[in-house]
């Protein structure tokens, strides 16, 4: 696996399909415990269905990238990622023509990445967070303990270079009592101008609707929601087809 250094750590990433002439580059933004090999087989799908080439990458902290190094991450650590490691890495790649295809976290600082005005064709946002819900902050305190009462390291340690530095790089900084004021309603919102997808299932225990009423209401682009039913926090593993048929829709259209 090829490595490229964004904001002075190493990041792990992997190309898919070849270069299409007048078609984006689609860069897949994981969720906030997520790899390149939890996406499983859906950038490569979503790939071959739109003929477009795809750029997938572990974070810092996450999958094969650098071991988070820090004891805690600050609670911007989103608009980080989304302000300076993912724009350096895209000028490190030479994407110049990204449609950005994010999951829960991945999908907040894509917006993020979108609303701050740098050139984006599109933002897919499955299970965005646009700000904190009680909901979500109650299921990171359930998922902490499983973490340590469950097999729930072993899963993780299949992916991550230390589980245990993941999910706690995670889970620390939203159990921060100053990350429920995080909030990208007002300043990044706004001043998304390219086309959006959102999409979210009803059942999802890290975030309700609102999390889409409120994206739909506040962005300056077209914006297309789809709120699937019997659905949880992974649309693409919970209901592959009926997101698969969206989002290579969507491409097609942008």
């Amino acid at each position: 696996m090829p490595f490229a250094t964004a904001a002075g750590r190493s990041v792990a990433y992997e190309w898919i399909g070849g270069l299409a002439s007048g078609k984006p580059t689609l860069v897949f933004l994981h969720e906030g415990l997520g790899s390149i090999g939890q996406w499983r087989d859906f950038p490569a799908k979503v790939a071959a269905a739109t003929g477009c080439r795809a750029l997938v990458y572990d974070r810092y902290g996450y999958g094969q990238s650098d071991v988070l190094q820090e004891k805690k991450r600050d609670i911007s650590f989103m608009h980080e990622e989304g302000l300076v490691s993912l724009p350096v890495l895209l000028t490190t790649l030479k994407v110049e023509n990204p449609l950005l295809i994010g999951h829960s976290d991945g999908a907040s600082i894509a917006l993020i990445h979108a609303g701050a005005n740098n050139p984006v064709r599109g933002v897919v946002a499955m299970a965005p967070h646009v700000f904190i819900e009680p909901l979500c902050l109650s299921s990171i305190v359930t998922a902490a303990q499983q973490f340590e009462t469950t097999d729930f390291a072993e899963k993780l340690g299949r992916y991550h270079r230390d589980a245990r530095k993941t999910f706690y790089g995670w889970a620390d900084v939203w159990l921060d009592k100053d990350f429920k004021s995080w909030d990208i309603r007002d300043d990044y919102l706004p001043n998304v101008k390219c086309p959006v997808l959102a999409i979210q299932g009803h059942d999802d225990v890290y975030g309700t609707m609102a999390q889409l009423d409120e994206l739909a209401r506040r962005v300056k682009g077209p914006c297309e929601l789809i709120k699937l039913k019997n659905c949880g926090h992974a649309p693409f593993r919970e209901q592959p087809e009926k997101t698969m048929a969206a989002v290579t829709a969507f491409v097609a259209g942008v």
